[in-house]
């Protein structure tokens, strides 16, 4: 049985969330989908605007994910380890950066994959937070 993990924050959940969990149940098995917990969203600077036990139910709604497990930290390959994935999908936009060649040794050491998928044109939970602040009149220089 193949195994695919992939983890996201998933707020204000879209087409690209979508097609990112489509694409990945096509290429395994079973579907491990990690969530970000509000803890780690802050950590990285940045606000949900969905709180995280919505995010996980809405994520574990989708017909394409067998498991939604909360996500803690950034430790990809430790959650990959205990959840016996043999494959981790994530955003292209993490090719070949110096911090993500380094992981694929670590994770080709383990026997696990990393399989990229481009993100969706024109669309993220970024652009659309962005979006409705400028509606609601908040200032941009606020908007994380």
């Amino acid at each position: 049985m193949i195994i695919g993990y992939t983890t996201g924050v998933y707020d204000l959940f879209h087409i690209g969330h979508l097609n990112l969990l489509k694409n990945a149940k096509g290429m395994c098995d079973k579907l491990i989908v990690g969530v970000t917990v509000d803890e780690l969203v802050a950590y990285k600077g940045k606000k949900a605007m969905i709180p995280f036990e919505d995010r996980i139910e809405i994520v574990r709604s989708i017909k394409y994910v067998d498991a939604a497990v909360p996500q803690y930290d950034m430790d990809k390959l430790a959650a990959c380890k205990k959840l016996k994935a043999n494959i981790l999908f994530v955003g292209d936009d993490w090719y070949a950066t110096e911090k993500w060649q380094e992981y694929e040794s670590q994770f080709k050491e383990a026997g696990i994959e990393i399989v990229y998928f481009p993100y969706t044109k024109g669309v993220s939970s970024t652009q659309i937070t962005k979006a409705l602040n400028v509606v609601r009149g908040h200032n941009l220089e606020d908007v994380k």
